[in-house]
């Protein structure tokens, strides 16, 4: 990350909140926020914009500020941008994990060694990311979650609040894994998972951009 480059991010939810206090936190500057349809002209005093002019600005770092997977997979297709990472100061990231363009960690988080986050990934709040995870694009691992050592899971896949996953588990792609769900047995691409220990409740195919 070049000390002179300025960050987008695109949306302005809640979720974009938290962004900009890390991207402040961190000394760095926002230039502003671009929402398709904005309600109102500015967010914490940072300029919205639905000017589709602001994806030709040069030197800048965007970041995709919306909780939705699917959403931020169909907008990083159609927007080939300059992604960076926004990685809070308070996170403890293994100098030997590996993360992805426009990735998000967020307050208190833990990534250990010989770990790979993927592009676009949420690792929320005091989450937990222990040593040799693989994480595909698009994943969002919710606030307090806990992947123990050499979890796979797939692209798009959501994990909930608390939920924990044993040592060696493979979850699939665009899985749902509810909140304070314990996953101790593989998940199957496109399972809802909830219980503990997990049960599948549904499986079905999700449609994909």
């Amino acid at each position: 990350m070049r000390t002179n480059e300025l960050f987008c991010i695109y949306g302005a939810g809640g979720h974009c909140k938290v962004i900009i206090e890390i991207i402040e936190n961190i000394d760095k500057k926002i230039h502003s926020l671009f929402e398709d349809n904005p309600s109102k002209e500015n967010l914490f005093g940072y300029n919205l914009t639905n000017d589709p002019a602001i994806f030709q600005l040069e030197s800048v770092q965007w970041i995709i500020g919306i909780g939705n997977n699917l959403a931020r997979k169909k907008i990083a297709e159609e927007h080939e941008l300059h992604y960076g990472l926004a990685i809070d100061k308070t996170a403890r990231v293994s100098r030997r994990a590996a993360l992805g363009d426009g990735t998000v960690v967020m307050p208190g988080v833990t990534i250990n060694s010989s770990t790979i986050i993927a592009a676009h990934c949420i690792v929320n709040t005091n989450s937990s990311v222990d040593h040799d995870c693989v994480l595909e694009n698009y994943v969002h691992v919710s606030p307090n979650a806990t992947l123990c050592g050499g979890v796979f899971v797939g692209e798009g896949t959501h994990l909930g609040a608390g939920a924990v996953v044993v040592p060696g588990i493979n979850i699939g792609k665009w899985c749902t894994i509810g909140a304070g769900a314990v996953i101790i047995k593989d998940v199957p691409h496109y399972s809802t998972v909830v219980g503990n220990p997990g049960r599948i409740i549904k499986s079905e195919k999700q449609n994909e951009p």
